[in-house]
C-alpha cells in the first residue's frame, strides 16, 4: 500500500510540475515559447487557462492529501527509529568468575637459564 501511494505520488507530482510551467504567468511562462498562436490553436486560448488552472488545483490537492497518508503510514510503521524507543532488550546476568587460589610455590629444583645474548668481557 505504501509503494502504491508513492507512485501515485511520484505520478501527480509530474504532472503537477507539468501544468504549473504550462501556466502562462508574468511573463509567459513556458505556454508562450511556441508562439502566441500556437499554443491558443492547441488549447484554445483561454479554456487552456481554465483548464490548466484545474488541472494545478486537482493535482494539488491530491498531492497534499496522498502525503499526509504516507507521513501517517510511515509513522505507524513497525519499526522502531531508535535503539530507545525500540525497548533494548536487558542485558543478560554477569556470572561472576571464580578467583583463583593462592598457590604455594613448588621448589624450584633447576636454576634459570643463562641469557644466550651476553657478551664476553672487555680486556
Amino acid at each position: 500500500m505504501y509503494n502504491v501511494l508513492l507512485i501515485l505520488l511520484t505520478f501527480d507530482a509530474l504532472i503537477l510540475t507539468t501544468a504549473v510551467l504550462l501556466q502562462a504567468g508574468q511573463g509567459g511562462g513556458l505556454a508562450s515559447l511556441g508562439g502566441g498562436a500556437g499554443t491558443e490553436q492547441f488549447m484554445g486560448g483561454r479554456q487552456a487557462t481554465t483548464l490548466l488552472t484545474k488541472i494545478t488545483w486537482w493535482c494539488a490537492g491530491i498531492f497534499l492529501f496522498v502525503s499526509l497518508i504516507l507521513a501517517v503510514l510511515s509513522a505507524h510503521s513497525a519499526a522502531p527509529r531508535s535503539l530507545l524507543e525500540g525497548g533494548a532488550p536487558a542485558p543478560a546476568p554477569v556470572q561472576p568468575t571464580p578467583l583463583p587460589l593462592p598457590a604455594t610455590e613448588a621448589p624450584q629444583s633447576t636454576p634459570p637459564p643463562k641469557p644466550s645474548n651476553q657478551r664476553p668481557p672487555h680486556r
